[in-house]
């Protein structure tokens, strides 16, 4: 069979009732505004407030660029197609698409749990903290967050790319994402997903351990606190990234552990504009409400602005 390599590639979309395309337009686009200026403003805030310079809010700065990033690599495509008939996506863009998501989902995940290490350190050795979380260290493991997220995202790329697309050009989803992209392949698709469950496993389970490990360790220490202040306060440097771990591994699991019955597209869809465009607009908030020294640095920067 001869392979063939589509110029350009059809999204479906979100959905085929065209009716609701102005109103979805409106909505997504309102989260995508929020989401930049939420992030932004986070970046902004560790950057510019002295008392926000510390391992844990340079972690976050990542975590919300890392969000700003992969959030529009779907939304502003997913935007226009909701003005546009054909939807059609260029097979160059559609890898590109497919990269930088993959990429920086990857960066999230490997994120949040080197933040979960770092609450453990805060928590479990406060006295040995800036010794321990070194700017060198710090750079290191966002670092190497950077450089899993961009190799696993390449071989799910690549592998994904070389395939033979025989079947139709129309992708079965609002983006270029991998399991749609696998049902327009005639070709053996068992090493690829084969390549996946193990990158992807390799990614989630040691992000997954490493925060388990950490809470495991933070919840004894905090239990050994006398006075229910201490434990409150202690819990509270925590609460902000349980929350956002919570919510970011609540729609994986949803999305991926469910049973093969279950699996239907359209749920599969709400799942994906969650963690794909609902999620990286959520997190600034989560911080922002639950943070007391973020919300120091707003207040700073709203009396300043006024």
């Amino acid at each position: 069979m001869n392979k063939t390599s589509p110029m350009e590639f059809i999204l479906s979309g979100l959905t085929d009732r065209t009716k609701l395309n102005i109103p979805l337009f409106v909505i997504f686009l309102h989260i995508y505004i929020t989401t930049v200026v939420g992030n932004i403003g986070i970046i902004y805030l560790c950057i510019t407030k002295t008392h926000l310079h510390k391992p844990m809010y340079f972690f976050l700065s990542n975590l919300s660029f890392v969000d700003l990033v992969y959030s529009s690599a779907v939304t502003p495509k997913m935007l226009r197609d909701f003005l546009s008939e054909t939807k059609a996506i260029s097979f160059l863009g559609c890898a590109l698409q497919m990269y930088i998501f993959g990429s920086f989902a990857t960066i999230e995940c490997l994120l949040l749990g080197v933040m979960a290490y770092d609450r453990y350190v805060a928590i479990c050795s406060p006295l040995l903290y800036q010794v321990h979380m070194s700017s060198i260290l710090c750079l290191d493991m966002v670092g190497a967050a950077y450089f899993g997220g961009l190799v696993n995202s390449l071989v799910h790329t690549v592998y994904a790319f070389h395939l033979n697309i025989c079947r139709t050009n129309i992708i079965d989803h609002f983006f270029c994402d991998l399991p749609p992209l696998y049902k327009l392949s005639c070709s053996d698709i068992s090493m690829n997903v084969v390549v996946l469950i193990i990158l992807a496993g390799l990614v989630t389970m040691s992000s997954i351990i490493l925060i388990i490990v950490s809470y495991t360790n933070i919840v004894l220490t905090i239990m050994r606190i006398k006075s229910a202040q201490g434990r409150y306060k202690a819990f509270q440097t925590c609460a902000s990234h349980i929350t956002v771990v919570s919510v970011f591994y609540g729609t994986i699991f949803f999305m991926y552990l469910r049973p093969s019955v279950s699996n239907v597209l359209q749920q599969d869809r709400v799942a994906s504009v969650f963690y794909s465009i609902v999620i990286p607009m959520l997190n600034p908030f989560i911080y922002s409400l639950r943070n007391a020294e973020v919300i120091e640095a707003l207040k700073s920067s709203w009396k300043f602005l006024k």
